[in-house]
């Protein structure tokens, strides 16, 4: 099981975005589990996860992230700014997939 954290600045929109992601993570049968978390918390999460997220208003924060995330082995990403936005599950799933294979 491929564990992802999507984060947002309080968790309600990647709250959208993952339900939408999970749906499309089942349709699939894939083995993947998406979290949705305010930026917050991604110390809490960050030894448990195979690749961060972050929502695309939060690109600011992408270097500190990448820095943070590097010591446990973690990609960070920022979503498609349309991806996110039409809350588009299988354009992330197809992306996620992609990074971190099947």
């Amino acid at each position: 099981m491929k564990r992802i954290l999507i984060i947002c600045g309080a968790g309600a929109s990647s709250g959208f975005m993952a339900k939408n992601i999970r749906k499309v993570v089942k349709e699939r049968n894939l083995e993947y589990s998406f979290m949705a978390r305010s930026d917050s918390e991604v110390d809490e999460y960050i030894g448990e996860i195979d690749m961060l997220l972050l929502g695309p208003h939060l690109k600011y924060m992408y270097q500190d992230m990448v820095e943070y995330a590097r010591p446990y082995g973690v990609p960070v990403h920022v979503i498609d700014q349309k991806a996110y936005g039409t809350l588009d599950g299988a354009a992330i799933v197809d992306f996620v997939v992609k990074e971190l294979g099947k």
